[in-house]
């Protein structure tokens, strides 16, 4: 099988600075592409910060996005999503809110589980399967 690990810059670095060694938050098999969950670094500094739900969720589906497209695919492309989120009951639907925005027609399948903390100051992480 041809496996292509793709690095996200500037993703893999922030990653790099947590775990030694290579990060890549893409990989390619086929013609399908595999995207990590990344947590929400701050876009500018690339710290993860404590920020209002709504904004961790935005700036994980924005991560999302460039990952995909880094790969050579997009949303449109993307057809199972797993959602990561610590418990609190609004989050499900200030996400629903957040992620309509990024899929404006047809949403991928997608399931939504709560767990019960992450190593660092956020709230979510998504990772997806899409086709090339």
């Amino acid at each position: 099988m041809n496996r292509m690990p793709i690095r996200v810059e500037p993703f893999s670095t922030y990653l790099e600075r947590r775990r030694k060694g290579p990060i890549f938050p893409v990989v390619i098999a086929g013609e399908t592409v595999y995207v990590s969950g990344l947590p929400p670094f701050d876009p500018e500094t690339g710290e993860i910060k404590r920020l209002p739900f709504k904004q961790q969720a935005d700036i994980v589906l924005a991560q999302m996005k460039r990952c995909l497209e880094a790969a050579g695919s997009s949303l449109e492309r993307v057809v199972k999503c797993n959602v990561y989120c610590t418990p609190e009951e609004s989050h499900f639907g200030q996400f629903n809110d957040i992620y309509a925005r990024y899929f404006l027609t047809e949403s991928p399948a997608r399931i939504f589980v709560q767990v019960p903390s992450w190593p660092g100051p956020f709230d979510i992480e998504i990772d997806c399967v899409a086709v090339l």
